[in-house]
């Protein structure tokens, strides 16, 4: 499914976010620390290679919310967007953290002149939130961020689900009528 939101196509799709070679940056549902883990980061490390985990040293640990951006090293893609979600239950509040991730994201995109960029479900899978509740306060907070948006001009979201896409199509048709 695909929406254009003030000049902004914003889609979500099922897939693999390593495999997003048509888009600039794709965005890492990172650890504190900014190494390969599980996941989509164990998928983005192992894919970028050893230098991916080299250049974000010296900026770990993030905070929830927080995001920091390298280079994409051997991926296709010429940037990683690293974001800390919040893990449901015990960072709080967990909507204002999810909510601050995406934004963040989307301000580093724009710094960096991005034109587009991918994002996982942040926090979905380990950190355990509800995936229509994390896709609420995703696509709102993009909706609501496309105003303020420069460079960025397509958005995707790539779930590794049909189930996911699905959720999040309804969402997205639901805030852009």
């Amino acid at each position: 499914m695909q929406v254009v939101v003030r000049g902004v196509r914003i889609e979500c799709v099922t897939g693999n976010i390593v495999e997003q070679h048509d888009m600039d940056a794709i965005v890492n549902a990172a650890n504190a620390w900014l190494r390969p883990g599980g996941g989509v980061a164990g998928a983005i490390h192992h894919a970028a290679g050893p230098e991916l985990e080299r250049e974000c040293e010296p900026l770990a640990p993030i905070e929830p919310g927080q995001a920091v951006i390298t280079d994409g090293h051997r991926l296709l893609n010429r940037y990683v967007i690293h974001c800390l979600g919040p893990v449901y239950g015990r960072d709080e509040p967990a909507s204002r953290l999810l909510a601050s991730c995406y934004r963040e994201a989307l301000a580093r995109a724009e710094e960096a002149g991005i034109f587009s960029i991918a994002f996982p479900a942040l926090s979905t899978g380990a950190f355990g939130y509800p995936v229509e509740d994390a896709a609420r306060v995703a696509l709102e907070t993009v909706v609501h961020r496309t105003p303020h948006l420069e460079s960025v001009r397509y958005i995707r979201f790539v779930l590794s689900k049909d189930e996911d896409r699905d959720i999040h199509a309804r969402i997205l048709k639901e805030l852009t009528g």
